[in-house]
C-alpha cells in the first residue's frame, strides 16, 4: 500500500500536478498577502472594486444589510422580474438564488420552481444571519442583475449558466476550464457535485479535455452535445479581463470566475484567493510547469495584453 502510494505520488510529480501543500505554501502563502483577502472573500467589495477599475461585472441593484430592511423587499422588487440574490461572504455557490421571471405574484427560478415573497424574505433573513457565509458570521445580501446567457452556450449546459474559471499567476492566465451544470449537479456548476469540467486551451479557447466525476468524457451527459465542439468566443478579451484582476486585487495567485453575457460580453462573477486544484483534472495536465515558467521570467510583461499574448503562445496545446 505504501509503495503504491509512493509510486502514485511520483507519477503525479512527474506530470507536474500541483498538490494542496505546495499550492498553499509556495504559491498562496508566498504570493498572496493576507491583508488583501477581504477584497475577494467579500463579493460586494469585489464588485465595487471591479466597477472602480472598469472591469465588467453584473450590475448591483441594491443590498440588504439589516433585518428591518427585509420587510421592504416587496417594494424594492416591484416591477423587477429577473435578478440574482447572493451572500456577500458565501462560498461554493451556497446561498445563490437566481430569479428568472414571475408568474403573477410569485417568483420563478430554474426549472419553473416558484417562490413567494415570504420565501425570498426568509432566504434573505437566513443570509443576514450567516447561514451561507464562510465562517457563519453575519452577512450582507446582494441583489444584482441576472446574467443573460450568450446563445452560443445554450446547448452546452443543463439549466445553469456555464462559467469559466481562469487561474492567474502574477498576472498571467495559466490554465482555464469551463464548468457546465448537469442533472446530477442540480443545475450547479460545481465539479464535486457532478458538473462537467471542460479544460480549455489557453492558446485558442477550444476544448482540450473534459471530465465528469474525474472520468474523461466526450459528450455532455444530459444534452448529448459533443464537447470537442466548444470554442469560447471573445477568448482573448476574456483572458485580458482575468489578467487585469491581478492588478485590481494585488493577489499574485488567484482564480477568476467569469461568464459571457449575451449583451455585455465577458463579466467577472467573483475572485478566489485560494483557487481549487480541479482545473488540472479538467485539463488532464499539471499546473507546475506553467507556474515555474512564469517564475523563471527575468522581466514580467508590463500590460495585461502582453501577458495574455505570452500565455496564449507559451501554454497553447502542443506548444
Amino acid at each position: 500500500m505504501i509503495l503504491r502510494h509512493w509510486q502514485t505520488a511520483r507519477r503525479l510529480r512527474a506530470a507536474g500536478i500541483l498538490g494542496m501543500n505546495r499550492r498553499n505554501v509556495h504559491y498562496i502563502g508566498r504570493y498572496n498577502d493576507r491583508r488583501l483577502y477581504p477584497l475577494v472573500d467579500d463579493k460586494l467589495r469585489t464588485k465595487l472594486l471591479a466597477e472602480k477599475h472598469g472591469i465588467g461585472t453584473p450590475s448591483l441593484r441594491f443590498t440588504v444589510r439589516q433585518q428591518h430592511e427585509v420587510t421592504h423587499l416587496g417594494e424594492r422588487l416591484r416591477g423587477v422580474d429577473e435578478f440574482v440574490i447572493k451572500p456577500a461572504k458565501g462560498a461554493g455557490g451556497k446561498g445563490i438564488q437566481v430569479i428568472s421571471g414571475r408568474r403573477g405574484e410569485r417568483f420563478l427560478s430554474g426549472g419553473e420552481r416558484e417562490f413567494r415573497l415570504v420565501d425570498i424574505q426568509r432566504h434573505v433573513t437566513n443570509t443576514l444571519a450567516g447561514l451561507h457565509s464562510l465562517a457563519g458570521t453575519p452577512d450582507v445580501t446582494i441583489f444584482e442583475d441576472r446574467i443573460r446567457l450568450d446563445p452560443r452556450f445554450e446547448r452546452f449546459s443543463y439549466e445553469g449558466i456555464p462559467d469559466i474559471r481562469v487561474v492567474v499567476f502574477r498576472g498571467y492566465p495559466v490554465m482555464a476550464m469551463l464548468r457546465l451544470s448537469t442533472r446530477a449537479s442540480s443545475g450547479k456548476a460545481n465539479l464535486h457535485q457532478g458538473a462537467v469540467g471542460v479544460g480549455l486551451d489557453i492558446g485558442s479557447g477550444r476544448c482540450a479535455y473534459a471530465v465528469q466525476f474525474d472520468e474523461r468524457i466526450r459528450q455532455h451527459p444530459d444534452t448529448g452535445v459533443v464537447l470537442d465542439e466548444i470554442d469560447i468566443p471573445d477568448w482573448e478579451s476574456l483572458l485580458e479581463l482575468a489578467a487585469r484582476c491581478q492588478e485590481m486585487s494585488g493577489l499574485g495567485y488567484l482564480g477568476a470566475d467569469l461568464v459571457l453575457d449575451r449583451d455585455r460580453g465577458p463579466q467577472l462573477l467573483e475572485l478566489n484567493a485560494r483557487p481549487g486544484l480541479s482545473v488540472q483534472i479538467a485539463n488532464g495536465r499539471g499546473l507546475v510547469p506553467r507556474l515555474e515558467a512564469i517564475e523563471a521570467l527575468d522581466r514580467p510583461h508590463e500590460t495585461a495584453q502582453a501577458r495574455v499574448a505570452f500565455a496564449m503562445e507559451q501554454f497553447a496545446v502542443g506548444a
